[in-house]
């Protein structure tokens, strides 16, 4: 991508408010975002280890990328997607359309400080790119862990973690975004305070990018 392509696209991200979507710019944003996070969804859909018949959660669905990539792994299940901003809810319902009349999807408009459901109700729950949003992630993992049934399996997906060789460019994100960008070792303390276990961390040498998969 060449530097005019690079500036107009920040300028999108900017205007779109990547910590809660808004507008014609959030819109292409989460368009963009579909795209860019394809490698990393797939790989966190991978460890999510959905079974056929699976109810499942995505929190902060965004664009309704991972909503879609999931629908192919389950016949019988059901997916239910989250966001609190009306945008992306609007978009990920538009890209998941079918599967949302054919009973199969539903998508909420919806806070991680509240989930709108019953204690135990998912057998997996995953969110991309959007932990570093939360308002209050310790508070906001232990709701995780009250909708997820015991034995199912939790996923967070990040392009960024708190590290030794963390990029310039990531740092930059962090600071300019106000992203909440722990340690490996902060991840592994948190979800076990929330009440999860068997946590397991993957990172990659050379790579901002860190996924969290824990056990209730």
């Amino acid at each position: 991508m060449d530097t005019k392509n690079i500036k107009e696209q920040k300028k999108i991200t900017k205007l779109g408010n990547p910590r809660k979507p808004e507008s014609d710019a959030g819109r292409m944003m989460l368009e963009r975002m579909n795209e860019s996070h394809a490698e990393l969804t797939a790989r966190a859909v991978e460890l999510l280890d959905i079974k056929d018949g699976d109810s499942v959660l995505d929190i902060g669905c965004g664009g309704g990328g991972a909503l879609r990539r999931m629908s192919g792994l389950i016949k019988s299940g059901h997916l239910t997607g989250v966001d609190y901003s009306d945008v992306s809810v609007a978009l990920s319902r538009e890209n998941n359309s079918g599967d949302i009349a054919a009973g199969k999807t539903e998508i909420i408009e919806a806070s991680i400080e509240a989930l709108p459901f019953a204690d135990g109700t998912f057998d997996r729950i995953l969110t991309v790119e959007s932990f570093y949003f939360w308002p209050h992630p310790a508070e906001n993992l232990r709701e995780v862990c009250r909708v997820l049934r015991r034995g199912g399996r939790f996923v967070i997906a990040s392009d960024v973690y708190t590290h030794e060789k963390m990029s310039e460019a990531s740092r930059s994100s962090v600071e300019e975004y106000g992203l909440f960008a722990p340690t490996a070792d902060e991840f592994k303390d948190m979800l076990t305070d929330a009440g999860f276990s068997d946590i397991v961390l993957h990172t990659e040498e050379g790579s901002d990018r860190i996924i969290v998969v824990g056990v209730k």
